[in-house]
């Protein structure tokens, strides 16, 4: 079942971006628009192309973390906290499926990782309409 984008919105994208210390309109837009494209918004979603909402695959996110997070004692603490304790020294990816705050934070680094487009340059209406996908 779909996640509303209202309720993505507000219970997922902004506290994930709060987070990250993060959060403005354009950044949550982009967000959205990312999850839409990426999974139709169906955060179970799994496939060839990935885990989750933002069908992020394993190799992003060893990646997300060892090429970006690990750099920044802080930025890891706040996603360590983000991160369900045990699941996530289990099954780290696990965490991309059911674990939606988590999820977005990675994919918002994944963006920051991949792009040289600051989020607050991007054309708002263009978020409805083009397809906007996770750098893989």
């Amino acid at each position: 079942m779909p996640v509303a984008e209202q309720d993505l919105l507000e219970n997922v994208i902004k506290p994930a971006l709060e987070c990250l210390h993060e959060h403005n309109p354009l950044a949550a837009g982009l967000l959205c628009a990312m999850a839409r494209n990426a999974s139709d918004l169906e955060p179970l979603h799994q496939s060839a192309q990935g885990i989750g909402l933002y069908q992020i695959t394993s190799e992003q996110h060893r990646r997300t973390w060892d090429e970006y997070v690990a750099h920044d004692s802080d930025l890891a603490s706040r996603l360590r906290g983000l991160a369900s304790q045990r699941q996530f020294l289990k099954n780290p990816d696990a965490e991309l499926q059911f674990n939606l705050v988590y999820a977005t934070a990675i994919a918002w680094l994944l963006y920051k990782m991949n792009t040289t487009t600051p989020a607050n340059c991007i054309n708002p209406p263009m978020l409805q309409s083009a397809p906007v996908q996770v750098a893989r």
